[in-house]
This record gives structure tokens, sequence and C-alpha cells, in this order.
């Protein structure tokens, strides 16, 4: 696997996580191809886990620390309703 360098200033991080929002938007949206048993399963699994990913880091805060891109998801549930 490579690596990315010299990104510098041109990367916009929120641009990044936006485009993650709208494949999370895509996967939900997605039809569904005609496929019977295991491999229908396989293609809803994939799907599940798709909008798991692209949702999460959809909702991530991201910044550059020392030239390094940082990604905060928070995974707390939310806080009991008073």
């Amino acid at each position: 696997m490579g690596t990315v360098r010299c990104m510098g200033d041109e990367f916009d991080v929120e641009a990044m996580v936006n485009r993650f929002r709208e494949r999370a938007t895509a996967v939900r949206s997605r039809g569904m191809p005609p496929l019977e048993g295991a491999d229908r399963r396989r293609f809803l699994d994939r799907m599940k886990v798709d909008y798991q990913d692209f949702a999460m880091l959809g909702d991530a805060t991201g910044s550059i620390e020392d030239g390094v891109l940082v990604l905060r998801v928070d995974l707390r549930p939310p806080p009991p309703d008073s």
C-alpha cells in the first residue's frame, strides 16, 4: 500500500467528510439487483457494512495535525433523556 505525500494546504478535510455523507446516502438509496439466495444475503450484508462505514466517516470531525489526517468519530451512546 502506498502513501500520499505532500498534500499540503490544498486538501479539504470537510469536503472529504461530505463525500462520505453522500456515499452513505447513495448506499441507502441503491436499488437491489436481481439476486437470490446466498448472493442476495451477501449483497445485503455488504450494503449494511458499506452504509455503516460511510455514515460513520460522514459524521467525523476532521483536521490535519502535524501533517497527519485525523478523523474523530464519537462512538459514545447518546446521553439518556432527562
